[in-house]
This record gives C-alpha cells, structure tokens and sequence, in this order.
C-alpha cells in the first residue's frame, strides 16, 4: 500500500473526541475534560484567521476546546495536525493552486518555532508569506 500523502492526511474522515484525562498530560491537570482534535478541525480553524493577522498554537487550543467543550486541547495532537495541515497546503501551493485558495498555515506557524524548521517550504517562506502580509513577529 502507497504511503498517504500529506493532502490525503489532512483529508481523512476521523471524528474528534474528548476523553478525562487520568493523570497530568503536559500543561493538562488530572480529570480534566482533552479535547483531541482532527487534522481537518484544525484545517477549519486556521483558514479562518484573517489577512495580516497572526494566530498561535495556545489561542487555537483554547479556543477548539471551548467550541467543543472540553478544558484543554491536547498539545501533541495538535501540533502533529497542524504540522499535516501546513504539509498539505504547501503539497497544492507546489501543484500549482494559488495561496489564496489554500490553507495560510504560516499566520499561524511562527518561523522560531519547531514545527517551522521541520516544514518542506522551510523557515524562510513562512518569513516572507507573513512579511508580505504586514505580519509583524
């Protein structure tokens, strides 16, 4: 079986769920309600931070886990998901779609994080796409 590519990822039909954690997960306490989000979830929500404005990973989790009820969004799963739905806009940007028609990952992928530098496209197009849209860091 041919390995999925990072479009076929993001795309796959996975529901989310939130589950009690049983003891402290990251900056997660015990018993608390953990959201684990889907790479499409995150696809949603990144597509909807504006034109020259900037989101980060913290404010995505608090605010996917107020939209679905849960205390915290799980840390790990989200950065996995959002690393895939960054690799998946950058796969159709290279198969020649327009940035304006796919998800704009770097308003929300900051160019000094990790995430950033394990990025196909690399630092230096995250830098430019947000210096092109008067994105200050």
């Amino acid at each position: 079986m041919a390995k999925k590519n990072w479009i076929e990822k993001r795309d796959v039909d996975k529901s989310f769920i939130v589950k009690t954690t049983d003891k402290r997960f990251a900056d997660i306490p015990e018993g608390s309600k953990m959201l684990i989000a889907t790479p499409k979830i995150i696809d949603a929500y990144v597509k909807c931070i504006p034109f020259g404005q900037k989101g980060d990973l913290a404010t995505m989790r608090n605010d996917l886990a107020i939209e679905y009820q849960a205390d915290k969004t799980c840390p790990v799963t989200a950065s996995i998901f959002l690393r895939i739905v960054s690799e998946a806009a950058f796969e159709e940007l290279k198969s020649g779609k327009d940035s304006d028609d796919v998800t704009p990952f770097w308003r929300i992928v900051d160019p000094k994080s990790k995430l950033a530098g394990k990025l196909e496209c690399g630092i230096d197009f995250i830098v430019e796409k947000r210096t092109n849209e008067g994105i200050q860091d």
